[in-house]
């Protein structure tokens, strides 16, 4: 029947464009009712439930403790918006957040040209100079179901492009960490453009609301990052035919592992030396996420953002409990000992991301839990791969060293452990054995 309706939408749409007459039975209306236009769309909401990602997470022993819980929906792929790999599409997912009663829906858009340029391998379909494919066979296609009327009742997050702006600060000449596929990207313009277009697109239709992602306090949380790349925002969100008002929100620590809340480092010295002189913190002025995505939303605000942007926050793995979460304060024998003992956050280094282990589910998704931040949301899915952790004959998937346990990433052959779990599927792909340490560690407890 949903289909139907949709297209009797379309016909009568067709229909006024040629100027004809449409008639419709006395009392009826054709307008579409849309959702009315709110401060924070998390208020009130009845989120959709991927069922393919429930259904997997059902599976497992314990996942019904969260299988009923709503995730993000990520379109990574040209052929993902019609669906690819048996795996629904765009209009599937929509339709189905109908037969749900549900009424809000939340899309990762995650395909610009020379995507992941930062990464010891790129993942990206599209290479650098092809941003017209991106606008016109991914961003277009996208804008135009979700133009439908028959979702207008839908309020309809979209998460514009993680891991993205900030490798053009961070990986570019002269930073040691400066790759060639950023220095392409960077030149043609492909990130800020791109953006700037997917969020004037987007923008433009009334029920969509486009949360800009600001990455996380430990990419991007030292002044020499994050300032440049508010500017890049800035210059991304008036690119492409957009305007700072089509940015509804940012969300920070998209996919990614930061602590909400470093509760137990409560001491700034420790035998005379400030704790950002540690191995851990590095001088960074942020020690976890909270702290960092309100100063950047405060920054954003005063760069010319509107004042009434929320800020998202990813917890779907940033949960670290389970044995080794710390239950107090740690030992205060020196900087690094104190906060290594006290860090709720346990990686090695604060910049590992590819299926850590150690880690468990976070927050679960709520909305308006503190001022200013609009929601904590599991916009990654957990349980799915961040990546293969060994090299595999798979057209679409290179190999990332990153993902790699036994890659220390230093000449020197000093340790520097990636911290991924052994035996990863490919990104995207089911990985259950970190799902049942999600399970097991999980933050507050299940």
């Amino acid at each position: 029947m949903r289909s139907l309706i949709r297209v009797g939408h379309a016909l009568t749409a067709v229909a006024i464009a040629a100027g004809l007459t449409v008639t419709t039975p006395a009392g009826a209306s054709t307008a579409p009712r849309w959702s009315p236009r709110l401060d924070n769309p998390y208020v009130g909401a009845h989120p959709y439930v991927n069922p393919e990602w429930s259904a997997r997470a059902a599976a497992e022993p314990g996942g019904t403790a969260v299988s009923g819980r709503p995730t993000g929906v990520w379109l990574g792929s040209i052929a993902s918006i019609r669906g690819a790999d048996g795996k629904m599409g765009l209009r599937a997912h929509l339709d189905e957040a109908l037969r749900q009663n549900a009424d809000l829906v939340q899309l990762v858009l995650w395909d610009l040209p020379g995507r992941d340029c930062g990464r010891l391998a790129t993942g990206g379909e599209l290479a650098w100079n092809e941003l017209p494919r991106y606008k016109q066979e991914f961003v277009d296609p996208i804008a135009a179901i979700l133009a439908d009327p028959a979702y207008a009742r839908l309020r309809i997050v979209t998460v514009v492009e993680p891991d993205s702006l900030p490798f053009l600060v961070t990986h570019v000449l002269p930073r040691n960490d400066a790759t060639l596929s950023c220095e392409y990207v960077k030149s043609s313009g492909a990130y800020t453009e791109g953006i700037g277009y997917a969020l004037a697109k987007l923008g433009a239709i009334r029920n969509v609301y486009n949360y800009l992602d600001i990455s996380h306090h430990g990419h991007i949380g030292w002044d020499d990052n994050r300032l440049p790349t508010l500017a890049l925002l800035v210059k991304a969100a008036t690119s492409g035919g957009s305007r700072l008002g089509a940015v509804h929100g940012f969300i920070a620590n998209t996919a990614n592992y930061s602590a909400l809340r470093e509760e137990f480092i409560v001491k700034t010295t420790i035998s005379g030396q400030h704790i950002q002189q540690s191995r851990w913190i590095d001088w960074n002025p942020f020690i976890d996420e909270l702290s960092f995505a309100d100063a950047f939303r405060a920054e954003a605000v005063a760069a010319g953002f509107d004042p009434r942007v929320g800020v998202l926050v990813d917890t779907s793995r940033n949960g670290w409990g389970g044995p080794d979460r710390p239950t107090k304060p740690g030992y205060e024998t020196n900087v690094d000992t104190y906060v290594d003992t006290s860090r709720i956050d346990r990686r090695t280094r604060i910049y590992n991301w590819c299926n850590q282990t150690g880690t468990g589910l976070g927050e679960r998704p709520v909305a308006a839990p503190r001022p200013n931040v609009d929601a904590y949301v599991w916009m990654k899915p957990p349980g799915e791969s961040d990546g293969a952790s060994i090299p595999l004959p798979i057209a679409d998937e290179p190999f990332n060293r990153e993902c790699d346990p036994t890659y220390t990433g230093r000449p020197d052959a000093t340790p520097d452990p990636t911290d991924a779990w052994p035996d990863a599927p490919p990104a995207g792909r089911w990985h259950s054995a970190q799902f049942q340490e999600l399970l097991r560690n999980a933050h507050p407890v299940l």
